[in-house]
């Protein structure tokens, strides 16, 4: 009989489904917690038709990190807010279950009890340093979780597919625009 170890109890089929089985009750807690602390309101914050305020915390300091090295600095803060509107107007077109599991995501991303433990961001988002940022992007694409690799996944998406929306991204990468019809 196999030694009673942590790697052995983590290897086995009982082991993965206890992961599991607590991994859910903790997101569910947390998103019952969301919705019950406010994190989920579905009211959406001055000038966006969809991101609410407790999302923009955490999108503005993810969107610099993202766009790092494709972005001049003096131009951060106008492709911060260019990219901020894009998104909001993506999640707008979103199905509407699409749009509940980007929020349940950034509700998740938001409240302190999840923030730290899943992101390794202890402090809030406005605080968060790039190095803290990044190293939550490394950690969520390298997770051995596939719940947190979709996460990481959705969030990449969603903001590239974003700022290269902007006109003010297409030079850079060398796109002259849409033909003139």
């Amino acid at each position: 009989m196999p030694a009673n170890t942590v790697e052995n109890a983590l290897l086995s089929r009982r082991g993965v489904l206890k992961v599991g089985a607590v991994a859910s009750a903790f997101l569910a807690t947390a998103g019952v917690g969301a919705s019950l602390g406010g994190c989920s309101a579905s009211s959406s914050a001055r000038g966006f038709s969809v991101l609410r305020s407790s999302d923009l915390p955490f999108l503005r300091a993810l969107i610099p990190v993202m766009l790092a090295g494709s972005v001049a600095d003096g131009s951060m803060p106008v492709a911060t807010k260019a990219t901020l509107s894009k998104v909001d107007d993506n999640l707008n077109h979103l199905s509407p279950a699409l749009l509940t599991l980007t929020r349940q995501l950034f509700d998740v991303l938001a409240m302190p009890v999840t923030r730290g433990p899943l992101t390794g961001v202890w402090g809030r988002w406005e605080n968060a340093s790039p190095e803290q940022t990044q190293a939550f992007l490394q950690r969520w694409k390298n997770s051995s979780l596939s719940l947190l690799k979709m996460g990481h996944g959705s969030l990449v998406q969603l903001v590239m597919m974003s700022w290269y929306e902007c006109p003010q991204s297409w030079a850079a990468c060398g796109y002259p625009g849409p033909p003139n019809l």
